[in-house]
């Protein structure tokens, strides 16, 4: 059978990357032009400068990649670009070079969401993982569990109702002043500090998650207690934002009785939280390599190989979407 090269573009947010994968598990090249430093004075990602950087970078990237893989253009079967969810002028300038590239060079396109780019993150770590599993889905802009019943086919089973775990990460650091990125700041913070501060749990009924308490928690205390121990609160933040995740994944589990569980997204690369999913009991846990957690290419890539497999295809009408919906 022969192998299938697919060329994986990702422009969401504030990474321009491009990936070269060989049917849809191995890496040829994953190459990351990352604008953290650009958008830190900021204190967060400033669409404009996003867009107007993944201009300048994009082609540059592509090159890349295609040099580190070794290959040409003409040797890659499929281009797979981000087509959303994210920044809709970040994601068109991805999407529409994309697009470019498919009619030049009359390459089949699959446009893929965002969200199952990072559920393929765990193909690339794991070769022999296959679906059905469960997906914790934690990232700067979503957070849900996910029932992947195929590569292409899934349902949500519970979603935040406000803000996205990682949006709250971002918030909380932004009060205690620890800056942009917010994630890995109150990550290594809160290895200095004790939970001994009691945070407030939002509950439904269903899997759903809400964040937007225990958030404010922290930003009250933080302002009427301005001398509190920041690393403490960090800490017990931390702690419970794991507790809530860890207690819906198991109700998924109980209401399933699929006791594989894969975690996805920027938020996955926290030591906390992945310490406390590798301890669920009679659970098996994957989890990807820390560079495949935050955005890239080679999970679209990977994610792309799927659906070129399963028959789909875009055509050149394809439009960013930047709410888009994993189903």
């Amino acid at each position: 059978m022969k192998d299938i090269i697919t060329l994986g573009i990702e422009s969401s947010c504030d990474e321009t990357a491009v990936a070269v994968i060989k049917n849809g598990r191995e890496i040829l090249s994953n190459i990351i032009d990352t604008q953290i430093p650009i958008h830190e004075k900021y204190g967060g990602v400033v669409p404009e400068i996003a867009s107007r950087n993944h201009i300048e970078a994009i082609s540059r990237v592509t090159k890349k990649a295609l040099n580190d893989a070794k290959i040409t253009l003409d040797e890659v079967d499929v281009i797979t670009p981000t087509y959303g969810p994210g920044l809709i002028g970040a994601l068109l300038v991805g999407l529409s070079y994309a697009k470019a590239l498919s009619f030049a060079n009359n390459k089949p396109l699959v446009g893929l969401n965002h969200i199952e780019g990072h559920i393929a993150a765990n193909y690339l770590t794991y070769p022999n993982l296959q679906p059905p599993f469960l997906c914790m889905m934690m990232s700067g802009g979503n957070t849900q569990i996910v029932h992947v019943k195929d590569y292409c086919e899934f349902e949500v089973l519970g979603k935040t109702r406000d803000d996205a775990i990682g949006e709250a990460f971002d918030k909380v650091a932004r009060v205690v002043g620890l800056g942009y990125p917010g994630g890995p700041k109150v990550d290594k913070l809160a290895e200095e500090g004790k939970p001994t501060i009691e945070l407030p749990k939002t509950h439904f009924d269903n899997l759903d998650f809400s964040f937007s308490g225990i958030k404010t928690a922290v930003i009250n205390l933080n302002h009427k207690m301005p001398d509190i121990n920041k690393a403490d609160l960090c800490a017990s933040f931390e702690k419970t934002m794991t507790e809530i995740l860890v207690e819906n994944i198991q109700k998924a589990i109980q209401a399933t009785g699929i006791h594989t569980v894969a975690l996805a997204g920027g938020v996955s690369a926290n030591k906390y939280i992945r310490k406390a999913f590798l301890d669920l009991p009679n659970t098996k846990v994957y989890m990807p390599d820390l560079k495949l957690c935050t955005d890239n290419a080679a999970m679209i890539g990977s994610a792309g190989y799927y659906n070129y497999m399963a028959g789909k295809r875009s055509d050149l009408n394809l439009n960013a979407v930047a709410n888009l919906k994993l189903c």
